[in-house]
């Protein structure tokens, strides 16, 4: 296992281009100045132990040190002690809908994106919950299986968007299905299933799914991301929006809120509907129920121990700057000597 302790200092790396540029402008300077003298070329042969490459090099060196300093502070930590613990809490499994109708903006920065900082927030507070995700449009697929690792879940959250899946849709019941299937064989009251989505054009029997899930004892709450009014689905090219998708007939696709369909599946799987507001995208109200739930016991292996290797990048920073220190400008005695070697002859 591999952790960075403190990974915010990588931003210190942005200072590289910095550094390049103002090498440029010092180098600039320097040409300009030697120009100011009279003829560059007579002007260089009145310094000719004078090393350009040199100059090159320790810019070089002193640039990787800076690097290698950074990624010290960093500090890379390598797990060596993976051992069993017992953990006790509930299984949750969201369901997070990508469907091209979640790029709607009338959640801000857009449906999807509000939903992903809400799992992000949700997931640091969950104390030995596992938790898994689901991904579904036309159709669902597993994107986390269970897990207590939320590390690894916060990674797989950031890699969700809506090109996931091509096949477009709503297939909320595909979902509850999936999800079922992903707990196991385990009944009990210690699951859940959340359901991220605006409800629209779902196409399976959903209700049907949740009241199955119901009977395992299974809670589904749903979270309708969204406005009544309902928003036009904007179409980016290169970051930049280009217009906002049509239906056949040229008109442009407003995309509305199914506040009825997502509450009915709510009321179905025994859970609750929250509508997702700018200010509150509904996740703490849902992890109340969740804390209702009965905690189970069971297994899961984690790194106990961590050993740092700052050291490795930090020596070899010190080396780089030594070497840095003690390479001259000045061009070496022997290639000065082949030098005089080749102009004799």
């Amino acid at each position: 296992m591999f952790q960075l302790e403190n990974k915010y200092f990588l931003y210190a790396l942005s200072l590289i281009p910095v550094f390049i540029i103002i090498y440029w402008l010092v180098n600039r300077w320097r040409r300009k100045a030697l120009a100011a003298y009279g003829d560059v070329s007579i002007v260089k042969q009145l310094i000719p132990d004078v090393s350009v490459s040199k100059r090159i090099w320790k810019f070089i060196l002193f640039t990787l040190a800076f690097t290698l300093v950074i990624v010290g502070i960093v500090n890379p930590q390598v797990g060596t002690k993976l051992e069993e613990v017992k953990r006790k809490g509930a299984d949750l499994m969201i369901c997070l809908d990508v469907s091209n109708s979640m790029k709607a903006e009338d959640l801000q920065p857009n449906r999807l994106e509000k939903a992903k900082q809400a799992i992000s927030k949700l997931i640091n507070k969950l104390e030995g919950d596992r938790l898994g995700i689901i991904v579904f449009g036309g159709e669902a697929y597993v994107q986390l299986p269970i897990t207590t690792d939320y590390s690894a879940a916060k990674l797989f959250l950031e890699s969700i968007n809506t090109d996931m899946i091509p096949t477009q849709g709503t297939a909320i019941g595909t979902a509850i299905d999936l999800a079922l299937e992903s707990f196991g064989k385990d009944e009990g009251k210690n699951k859940a299933i959340v359901i991220i989505t605006d409800g629209e054009n779902h196409e399976d029997d959903a209700i049907k799914a949740a009241e199955l899930a119901a009977e395992k004892g299974i809670a589904i709450h749903t979270i309708g991301m969204g406005s009544a009014d309902g928003a036009p689905i904007p179409v980016y090219k290169n970051n930049v929006r280009e217009s906002f998708r049509k239906d056949k007939d040229g008109n442009t696709v407003v995309t509305k809120l199914n506040e009825q369909a997502l509450q009915e599946i709510a009321a179905a799987g025994n859970g609750i509907y929250v509508r997702a507001s700018n200010s509150d995208a509904g996740l703490n109200s849902v992890l109340d129920e969740v804390s209702k739930l009965e905690k189970k016991q069971f297994e899961s292996k984690m790194y106990s121990d961590y050993e740092d290797r700052f050291q490795w990048f930090v020596a070899a920073a010190l080396v780089l700057l030594l070497i840095e220190l003690f390479l001259t400008e000045r061009k070496s005695k022997i290639y000065q000597r082949l030098n005089l070697f080749n102009d004799k002859q």
